[in-house]
C-alpha cells in the first residue's frame, strides 16, 4: 500500500512516462514570453519527482527535450540547455541524497559538450540509488531509437555475429535507448494535446494513455494522483480477453 498526500493507493505503475507540454502557451496566457513557461516548467519537474518518489513509483521518464525541438528558434534552444544546466547543478545533491537514479536516453552528440559533462556526472554520481530512477529524454526521438536499434542489429548480421533467425522482440529492444527500463505502464501527456509525439514509440505499446487538460507548469502531485486513479480504472489485457494487472 502506498499513501499520497491525501490519498491510499494498493498499488502505482511502475513506471510512468511524462510529456511535458504546455509551457509556452501557459507563458501566453500570461502575457509572457516562451521562455518564462520554460522556467516555470522546471519547478513542475521537481514537485514531480518529489511526488513519484512520495507515491513509490519506480521509473519515471521525462519528455525533456525532443529531436524535433532543435527547430525551435535559437534563442529558445539556449535558454532550455541553460535551464538544464541549472537544473543539474542546483538539484543533483537533493537528487543524490533522496536515492535518485538518474538517466539519459537520447543523442547525446548533438547537446553542448558541458551539459553532456553534467549529464554523466550525475549518471555516475547517482548510478547505485535504488529508491526511484529518474530517465530525462533528452534530445530524443522514437523514430531515431528504433532506427539506432535496426542499424546496429544490421551491422551485427553483415559483420556475422548475429543470424537474421535470432532477432526477436528482445534482442531488438536490448538495443534501444531503454534497455534494461521497464516498457511505460501508463503515459502522461498535459496541455490537452491527445497524441504521444514521436515519444518511446516502441515502448509504449501497451501503455495507458492519460491526457490532462492543465498546462506542465501547473502540474502537481495532485493530477499525478489523478492519473494514477485513472489508470487504476484500466482493465490491462495486452490483446488477450482476461484483465491482468502489472
Amino acid at each position: 500500500m502506498v499513501k499520497g498526500s491525501e490519498r491510499v493507493f494498493e498499488e502505482v505503475p511502475r513506471h510512468v512516462a511524462v510529456i511535458m507540454d504546455g509551457n509556452g502557451r501557459w507563458a501566453r496566457a500570461r502575457g509572457m514570453p516562451r521562455i518564462f513557461g520554460h522556467r516555470h516548467g522546471v519547478e513542475a519537474v521537481r514537485r514531480t519527482v518529489r511526488a513519484a518518489h512520495d507515491l513509490g513509483i519506480a521509473y519515471l521518464t521525462l519528455f525533456s527535450f525532443s529531436t524535433e525541438n532543435w527547430r525551435r528558434p535559437d534563442e529558445e534552444v539556449n535558454e532550455l540547455m541553460h535551464l538544464l544546466r541549472i537544473y543539474l547543478r542546483s538539484e543533483l545533491a537533493e537528487l543524490h541524497k533522496s536515492g535518485v537514479c538518474l538517466r539519459m536516453i537520447g543523442d547525446r552528440r548533438q547537446l553542448p559538450r558541458d551539459v553532456v559533462a553534467l549529464v554523466e556526472n550525475a549518471e555516475a554520481l547517482t548510478a547505485d540509488n535504488k529508491e526511484i530512477t529518474v530517465v530525462m529524454a533528452l534530445s530524443y526521438g522514437g523514430r531515431q531509437d528504433i532506427v539506432n536499434s535496426a542499424r546496429e542489429l544490421a551491422m551485427d548480421v553483415a559483420e556475422g555475429h548475429l543470424k537474421p533467425s535470432e532477432i526477436d522482440e528482445a534482442v531488438f529492444e536490448s538495443r534501444l535507448a531503454t534497455a534494461q527500463i521497464p516498457d511505460p505502464d501508463m503515459l502522461v501527456r498535459t496541455s490537452g494535446e491527445k497524441r504521444i509525439s514521436n515519444f518511446l514509440l516502441w515502448q509504449c505499446a501497451y501503455a495507458e494513455l492519460v491526457f490532462v487538460d492543465t498546462y506542465w507548469p501547473d502540474f502537481t502531485k495532485q493530477h499525478l494522483e489523478d492519473a494514477i486513479e485513472e489508470f487504476q480504472r484500466r482493465e490491462r489485457r495486452y490483446g488477450a480477453v482476461v484483465g491482468t494487472r502489472s
